[in-house]
């Protein structure tokens, strides 16, 4: 009989656990945080000082004087060498799997990182042919 009973109360508190009480402590803690934001936001605006002057009001520029037009044109060779960095950086990273696994991949593995290194290295001779990275004033 107390096997039953044992097993009849193993049963109910694993129903219990998956319900959607047990997320009561989560929500009540992102409601606790969420008004502590709020009430130090809400202090720090009452009892903050505000002195707003002409200079205050204006946009701060790295300490440099606000004067003429901010569209001054870019070379679009800084955003392509940019991109090609996060592309190829991106591309260095799938090696680390290899160098971890590497005596478990055996063969199959080496011939793929090959295949890999291959059409990294025509996508960074299409690069250089395509004059990518050659700087111009």
């Amino acid at each position: 009989m107390d096997i039953i009973l044992l097993q009849a109360n193993t049963l109910t508190t694993g129903a219990n656990q998956n319900s959607s009480f047990s997320y009561f402590p989560i929500g009540v803690q992102l409601l606790f945080a969420l008004g502590f934001v709020g009430l130090v936001l809400g202090v720090t605006h009452l009892l903050g000082p505000k002195r707003k002057t002409a200079e205050k009001l204006q946009n701060f520029e790295s300490g440099i004087e606000g004067v003429g037009n901010a569209r001054h044109p870019m070379a679009i060779k800084y955003f392509l060498v940019a991109i090609l960095f996060v592309l190829f950086d991106v591309e260095v990273i799938f090696f680390y799997p290899y160098a971890v696994n590497f005596r478990g991949l055996g063969w199959n593995g080496f011939v793929e990182v090959l295949l890999f290194v291959g059409f990294f290295l025509a996508g960074f001779i299409y690069i250089i042919k395509k004059g990518a990275l050659t700087w111009e004033d």
